[in-house]
């Protein structure tokens, strides 16, 4: 199976679809990579690093040649020009409410299979897990950074996102509430957590009481096809203590609050009603080599799979892969997404 790694294009990301050691990993049992040239610059790794790996180190055409290209974000726009149609993608790919995104591809003919839609037996999302534990630490960081004094958080969410960001504002000695959907996931938290953290329900009353007296609020929401409920209100902010900050991790879903919009790590806040937004939507991008390998750790399961049936017989033997699928050959798998574009429903033929 040959798989082809480009760069990424995406402003401020520095991460690779596989690091050295992945490519190694592949190389060893059989796989042959083909990584563009410079790819692995954001985590220090050069083409002669991938060279020694087993890679092929290749121009861009090269690199979307394979049949199958990794990449770690979405598409940017105008980078499907030229790939070759039929060409499968598995990376990140929050084409919710990005219409225009699932057009584009459905019009260069492309598969793409979500990294964050991809479940495990359980149903949790494997690949998905280790950047949402790193986007949770991050979150306290940058609310640290560009906050005022944090030392009361709100995380609504109730997620790998959320569990880490309570754990690190812990370390930080914070005070901490957690509120979220259900009665179910408040127990979960309580177990996990003890009294060290309050918790509740994520109702508008209790996100108001607690936004109040919070200096920083934390987006940890995730519902896997959907977008993000704005469960924080325009009107809520403008009664929260002045320079404190939302870190809206869910940002690539549209974001918890009515005011977010997206930032990038090169120009990462803005302010509006009197609080800071920091809403970058590929937050594990500043830690790029840690991100990197674990990414390549999460993914390096499903290539063997592919490799051995295929990648059309691994979706159907595995049903978490398949919920990953949401274009196949250009055909708009998804329903949600199907209706969000206005182009017709196809099956994975």
């Amino acid at each position: 199976m040959h798989v082809g790694v480009p760069r990424e294009v995406k402003e401020g990301e520095r991460r690779v679809g596989l690091d050295p050691q992945g490519v190694a990993m592949l190389v060893r049992e059989g796989f042959r990579v083909s990584i563009e040239a410079g790819a692995g610059q954001g985590i220090n790794a050069d083409d002669l690093d991938y060279r020694r790996a087993g890679a092929a180190v290749v121009d861009r055409a090269g690199a979307w040649s394979g049949d199958l290209v990794l990449k770690v974000k979405e598409l940017q726009p105008g980078e499907a020009g030229g790939v070759p149609r039929g060409t499968a993608v598995f990376s990140f790919q929050h084409l919710v409410g990005a219409p225009d995104a699932v057009r584009a591809l459905a019009d260069a003919g492309l598969t793409a299979i979500a990294y964050e839609m991809v479940r495990d037996e359980s149903g949790r999302f494997p690949i998905l897990a280790p950047m949402s534990e790193l986007a949770g630490q991050l979150a306290i960081e940058a609310a640290v950074e560009h906050g005022r004094d944090v030392r009361r958080v709100l995380i609504i969410g109730a997620g790998r996102v959320a569990r880490a960001a309570a754990d690190t504002a812990l370390d930080h000695e914070m005070q901490v509430t957690v509120l979220c959907s259900s009665a179910t996931s408040q127990a979960s938290l309580r177990e996990a957590f003890g009294g060290d953290i309050a918790t509740g329900l994520a109702t508008p009353g209790e996100i108001a009481a607690a936004a109040l007296g919070a200096d920083a609020i934390v987006g940890a929401v995730f519902a896997a096809g959907l977008p993000t409920p704005k469960l924080v209100p325009r009107s809520l902010l403008g009664r929260m203590k002045p320079g404190s900050i939302l870190v809206d991790v869910c940002i690539e879903e549209g974001g918890i609050a009515e005011t977010s919009r997206r930032t990038t790590h090169a120009d990462p806040t803005f302010v509006e009603d009197g609080i800071v937004h920091y809403a970058v939507g590929n937050m594990p991008a500043a830690v790029p080599r840690e991100a990197s390998r674990a990414l390549s750790n999460a993914v390096l399961p499903y290539l063997r799979r592919m490799q051995i049936l295929g990648i059309r017989g691994a979706i159907a033997e595995d049903e978490g892969l398949r919920s990953g699928v949401l274009l196949w050959k250009g055909d708009v798998v998804n329903e949600a997404l199907a209706r969000e574009s206005g182009l017709p429903l196809g099956a994975i033929a």
